[in-house]
C-alpha cells in the first residue's frame, strides 16, 4: 500500500469514527435518562378495544410512555363495569376507567385524566325502530357487565328521553364484542356502538340505523376518566404524573398524525382500515379524545348529579368533585406534556 493509499485509509477510518462518535452521541441525548424503568398496567375497557380506547397503545408503540421512563403493559377488560376492572381499580394494580358512582358507593378510587370526557358512540336500532318510544317492549342490550354497565346506563337514558322506564324493555346480556352482530342478526332492537362498529354494522345490514348521538342526548357525561386505588395514586404520584403525560401525548399525535397511528389502531382493534379511518375522522370531528385535562368540575359535577338522580349513588353518599377527581394531577400532567394546546376547535 502506498503512502498516499495509507493517508486515505487512515482518513476514512477517521471519518468513521467521527460519523460514529456523532451517532453515538446523538443516541444518548435523544435516550431517556432513566435510572429504571417504571412498570405500570394500562387498563382498557374492552377486549378487544375500539379505536377511542387505543391512546395507550400509540403510547406504547411510538415509545412515548418509554420516553418517560415507564414500562407500561396494557390489560384488556370485558367492559368498564366489569368485576375484573372494578378489582384492578380498588386494588391498585391498573389505571382503569373508574367513575363517580364507585366513589359514591365507598370503592376507594379517585379520577385522574379524562382519556375521552365526550361519549363516542351512538345508540343504534333495528330498521322499524323510529323513535325512542318504538323502543317498548324490545330487546336491548346490556353488554360489557350486565345491569350496571355502560350499555344498561344508556339504554335506561334513551328510554328515559321518551319518558319510558327500564322496566319497558327487555335489557339482555352479553360480552362486549357480541354487541354489534347481535344488532345485525336481529337478535336485539337497540345498542350503543362505538363509530368504527357503526360503520361496519351498516355494511352487513343497512337497515340498522343511528337514532341518536349520546354525546347530544348528554353532552355533559363524562365518559371515560382514567384513575385508581387512591392509595396507589398517592404513593406513587410522579408515575401517575407521568403515565398521563404520556397519554396526553399520544392523543395529540392521534389528532395531527394519521399516518403515524392508524396501523397501531388497526393492531390493536383488529378493526380493518376503512373503519378505523372512520372512526378516528369522526372522533376528531366531535372533540371526542381529550386534549389537556379531560376533567372538568362542571362535567364532573354533573355526572354526580346524574348518578345521584338515577338512584345509582344514595343521596346521603354523594361525593365532591374532589372526591371523584384529582383535578390538580391531571393540571400537572399536562404541564408535563408541553402545556396546554388547542387542536382545531378542541381544548378539553
Amino acid at each position: 500500500m502506498t503512502n498516499k493509499m495509507r493517508r486515505a485509509s487512515g482518513l476514512g477510518a477517521l471519518l468513521l469514527a467521527g460519523l460514529l462518535l456523532d451517532t453515538a452521541v446523538a443516541t444518548a441525548q435523544n435516550a431517556p435518562a432513566c435510572p429504571t424503568m417504571r412498570k405500570i398496567n394500562i387498563g382498557v375497557s374492552v377486549s378487544p378495544p375500539n379505536v377511542v380506547h387505543t391512546s395507550p397503545y400509540v403510547a406504547k408503540e411510538l415509545g412515548i410512555f418509554a420516553k418517560h421512563c415507564i414500562d407500561a403493559s396494557i390489560i384488556q377488560f370485558d367492559g368498564g363495569g366489569s368485576p375484573a376492572s372494578k378489582a384492578a381499580a380498588s386494588q391498585g394494580t391498573a389505571l382503569v376507567s373508574v367513575s363517580s358512582i364507585a366513589v359514591g358507593n365507598g370503592v376507594k378510587v379517585k379520577q385522574i385524566w379524562g382519556l375521552a370526557p365526550r361519549m363516542p358512540q351512538a345508540y343504534v336500532v333495528a330498521p322499524d325502530i323510529k323513535t325512542a318510544a318504538d323502543l317498548k317492549g324490545k330487546r336491548l342490550s346490556a353488554a360489557g357487565g350486565g345491569v350496571g354497565s355502560f350499555n344498561w346506563i344508556m339504554g335506561r337514558e334513551v328510554l328515559k328521553s321518551a319518558g319510558l322506564t327500564p322496566e319497558d324493555a327487555n335489557f339482555l346480556s352479553a360480552a362486549t364484542a357480541a354487541r354489534m352482530m347481535g344488532l345485525v342478526a336481529g337478535q336485539i332492537d337497540g345498542v350503543a356502538l362505538h363509530p368504527e362498529d357503526v360503520f361496519q354494522g351498516q355494511q352487513k345490514n343497512p337497515g340498522i340505523h343511528v337514532l341518536v348521538q349520546l354525546a347530544d342526548m348528554m353532552p355533559n357525561y363524562m365518559f371515560n376518566a382514567y384513575g385508581g386505588s387512591a392509595e396507589w395514586i398517592a404513593r406513587e404520584r410522579p408515575l401517575m404524573i407521568d403515565a398521563v403525560a404520556a397519554m396526553i401525548e399520544a392523543n395529540r399525535v392521534i389528532y395531527r398524525d394519521e399516518a403515524k397511528v392508524v396501523p397501531i389502531m388497526m393492531a390493536a382493534t383488529g378493526k380493518p382500515e376503512d373503519a378505523v379511518k372512520f372512526a378516528r375522522n369522526e372522533l376528531i370531528k366531535r372533540c371526542i379524545w381529550s386534549v389537556n385535562e379531560g376533567l372538568t368540575p362542571d362535567r364532573t359535577q354533573w355526572t354526580i348529579d346524574n348518578d345521584v338522580a338515577n338512584g345509582f349513588i344514595e343521596p346521603a353518599k354523594k361525593p365532591t368533585v374532589e372526591q371523584v377527581a384529582d383535578l390538580k394531577l391531571a393540571s400537572e400532567a399536562v404541564e408535563k406534556a408541553g402545556g396546554r394546546v388547542t387542536i382545531g376547535n378542541c381544548k378539553d
